[in-house]
């Protein structure tokens, strides 16, 4: 039975559906390089909510207006909290607003670790559309995707070793990359080209960028002909290997070592990132609870 569903307005994303099948959920912040507020964040999981109850949904393609995919979380953003402020938790972790330690790790641990690792349980086939650049945060939303395609001007990079914090929420980085290429990619911050991600294995298929689109609508239709309960099922065996070899109890780990750096940061410079690893022109722009950024 196909459920009527009341789709939302949305800010900072919009949705659409190109093909029978198939639903479109784009980024629309393209002034910003499609940096990641709250708004967008909560956004994107309520369209992956109404995609996942709409039973006529069998495939949801991820995709981005502007020249980049996501630049990732917007420095730019004073308090998490207030902007966290109209929006239903999906998980069960609370404090937002306590002082130290507790409060950053209830934020991260519900809106960047807790979203992109709903996603990537979510029971509907995803498709990453990534052209241009996906940084850090940009990651935690390709990554839970089942199936990422790249235009050839595409590149991958975490970056958050310039600013004193050990890899993005999402450490996806070993099962993505191999756990060499994801010590490289962490201890240098260098990009990885669209190339080098599909020899790698991180990317399905990289293509012209002119053709980006087509590819993976045509992707998304072929998928969508095959029986929904099929599609949910091998979804979860797949997923369900993955898990078997550690990955859960790993990511725990490292979410709570990202958090350790955090913490280390507010003791050195009173904020949870080391600021002297910024562009200097983010430093200016950047804000974070009202503190000051040392220049």
């Amino acid at each position: 039975m196909t459920r009527d569903i009341v789709q939302q307005a949305f800010e900072t994303i919009f949705v659409e559906t190109p093909f029978p099948g198939v639903t479109r959920i784009v980024l629309n912040r393209p002034e910003s390089r499609n940096a990641q507020n709250a708004a967008m964040l909560y956004e994107l999981n309520s369209a992956f909510n109404q995609a996942a109850r709409d039973d006529s949904v069998k495939v949801i393609i991820l995709a981005a207006q502007g020249k980049h995919f996501s630049s990732g979380h917007d420095l730019r953003v004073p308090d998490f909290v207030a902007e966290m402020a109209p929006w239903d938790p999906v998980g069960t972790w609370c404090g937002f607003g306590c002082d130290g330690a507790e409060g950053r790790m209830g934020i991260e641990k519900e809106m960047f670790l807790g979203l992109s690792e709903r996603w990537r349980n979510i029971p509907k086939v995803t498709i990453a559309q990534v052209q241009g650049k996906a940084i850090s945060g940009g990651l935690m939303l390709i990554w839970p995707c089942d199936i990422i395609i790249a235009g050839e001007d595409a590149e991958f990079a975490d970056n958050t070793a310039e600013i004193g914090v050990a890899g993005a929420e999402f450490f996806h980085h070993p099962w993505e990359l191999g756990v060499r290429k994801a010590k490289e990619m962490l201890f240098t911050s260098d990009f990885i080209d669209a190339h080098e991600a599909h020899r790698l294995g991180m990317v399905n298929h990289v293509v012209p960028n002119e053709a980006l689109q087509g590819f993976t609508e045509a992707m998304a239709c072929k998928i969508a002909k095959k029986p929904s309960f099929t599609l949910k099922l091998l979804k979860e065996a797949v997923n369900a290997a993955q898990d078997a070899q550690g990955r859960v109890n790993a990511m725990n780990t490292s979410f709570a070592l990202h958090q350790l750096s955090h913490a280390h940061n507010e003791q050195i410079f009173g904020l949870p990132i080391d600021p002297t690893g910024l562009p200097a022109a983010l430093r200016d722009k950047a804000a974070w609870k009202g503190k000051p950024v040392p220049k």
